[in-house]
């Protein structure tokens, strides 16, 4: 078995655990729902960031698949699941109402759920600006996957509605924080998450980006309206990045995350400081200790799998050349979790240490699909992205 075939293999090994059973042979996947126990592991099944990296990686299986088939099949299923996140995430808890602010025409409006299990407490239900900010980075590769506009358009509805009320200011500067609550009235903590400003910054110019090239597609059916802006917004977070330096905690996942924004603006002073931050603790810290076997019976307990994983991911995004030492040490650490990932019995952090290994092994895609307004990875930066 060759290499790319293993790992299409453990990766579509991973998807069946945590949203099978799903059909991989029947012409019609429009009556599949996702499944809510156990799900993504959240509240009723729906969990924000596990379900990104879910949407994501079925359009990474339609393009890694061939045939026509596999192509409509596994990006019907991404868009079965985008509307189950909204349909749960998007509403109260008891699921009678939409999110305050939210209607049918615009659903996305009252922001979404993260969808922890317990309604309140430290580690309650809220919005937390980085999921949200993913999962619109998730519903944009499905509008170029699908090539249909109105995922990007609900993104950028998203983007809109979330974007004042996670944004305070702090003597008399402006700042963010990164958990509020689930009707958007009050913030839940008083700190900035370390790379929101810069996702905010990346993923609305990508929603920009993405509404500008289907409009010059005439992929926008609606010829009398003009593209979305995000201009007010965009600015908004580029002074709050000027004001607010970054430093790295040297946690996996943080330099993952850092490393996969980092690449789609390597020229940008930000994310050259950025980034160098990050080679430097995955060359010098995360890596030569990541790289040793996972041993059996727990012995790996203080090891957090989904955060190695996102180390990976964004090692791999960020340094694309297999050949590259970094970059073969990334598949090193994932060669080291095989066989203990599939079949953790950790069931709380199972899903999304399953679909972030599954990102980690696949992280781009090739473009089977013959997508006209993106011709490269999925969780990558094809040719889409152009700076402002």
């Amino acid at each position: 078995m060759s290499t790319n075939t293993k790992k299409l293999s453990l990766f579509e090994e991973a998807m069946q655990k945590v949203y099978g059973p799903y059909p991989t042979d029947i012409p019609d996947a429009t009556s599949w729902q996702p499944p809510a126990n156990p799900g993504a592991g959240g509240h009723r099944g729906r969990y924000l960031w596990t379900d990104a990296f879910g949407v994501i990686n079925f359009i990474t299986l339609s393009r890694e698949k061939d045939g026509t088939h596999f192509q409509k099949l596994y990006l019907e299923l991404a868009k079965r699941l985008a509307d189950a996140v909204h349909s749960v995430l998007g509403r109260t808890r008891d699921g009678t109402s939409r999110l305050p602010g939210a209607t049918d025409e615009e659903p996305l409006k009252g922001g979404l759920r993260i969808g922890k299990l317990e309604a309140g407490g430290p580690d309650g239900d809220g919005q937390y600006h980085h999921y949200l900010t993913l999962w619109m980075f998730a519903l944009n590769r499905l509008a170029l996957a699908t090539k249909e506009v109105r995922w990007n358009d609900l993104a950028v509805q998203l983007a809109k509605a979330i974007h004042p009320h996670f944004m305070t200011k702090r003597g008399g500067q402006e700042s963010m924080v990164w958990k509020i609550s689930t009707d958007m009235r009050h913030a839940l903590v008083n700190s900035k998450g370390n790379l929101d400003d810069v996702d905010g910054l990346v993923v609305y110019q990508l929603l920009q980006e993405t509404a500008k090239l289907f409009d010059q597609n005439n992929t926008n059916t609606d010829n009398s309206s003009s593209p979305p802006r995000l201009d007010t917004e965009i600015e908004h977070y580029r002074r709050i990045m000027s004001t607010h330096p970054k430093s790295l905690s040297g946690d996996p996942l943080d330099l993952g995350m850092s490393l996969w924004i980092s690449h789609f603006d390597k020229g940008a002073t930000w994310s050259h400081e950025l980034s160098e931050q990050g080679l430097k603790i995955a060359s010098e810290r995360f890596l030569p200790a990541a790289q040793s076997p996972v041993g059996a019976g727990g012995g790996h307990s203080y090891r957090l799998a989904f955060r190695e994983f996102g180390g990976c991911l964004g090692i791999k995004c960020y340094v694309d050349d297999p050949a590259q030492p970094l970059h073969t040490a990334a598949e090193t650490v994932l060669d080291a979790w095989e066989g203990r990932v599939l079949d953790a019995a950790d069931e709380d952090l199972r899903p999304i240490n399953l679909v972030m290994y599954a990102a980690a092994l696949i992280p781009g895609g090739k473009s089977t699909a013959n997508i006209s307004l993106s011709d490269s990875g999925v969780y990558t930066q094809a040719n889409l992205y152009t700076p402002n």
